[in-house]
């Protein structure tokens, strides 16, 4: 099992891809996935920081689809559930540098 974080939480996210909603965007916080599939969606750009989009689903639910850097991959629900986000109050490095310093 590979577990790929951009960063150590002191609480674990108990949120995944498989808990957004069509629309809804998320951050990706960890990979719990076996090194070889966790690769593969690294590969196909699911990295830790990366903003994730729900798309759309098949008529029964499964695979849903996830738009990630400018591609959209369809995942299996159970694939889905195993990739973690970020807990929402927790900035991302892009929000941080959007922030405009004072003079």
């Amino acid at each position: 099992m590979m577990q790929l974080s951009g960063r150590k939480p002191a609480v674990r996210s108990r949120r995944s891809l498989e808990d957004l909603s069509p629309g809804e965007e998320g951050v990706l916080d960890r990979l719990d996935l076996p090194k070889d599939v966790a690769r593969r969606l690294m590969e196909l750009g699911f990295l830790p920081g990366q903003r994730i989009t729900r798309a759309m689903a098949a008529p029964g639910g499964d695979p849903r689809v996830f738009r990630v850097d400018g591609s959209e991959i369809a995942l299996r629900r159970e694939t889905a559930a195993r990739l973690r986000l970020r807990d929402p109050a927790t900035p991302v490095a892009s929000d941080i540098a959007a922030i405009p310093l004072s003079a």
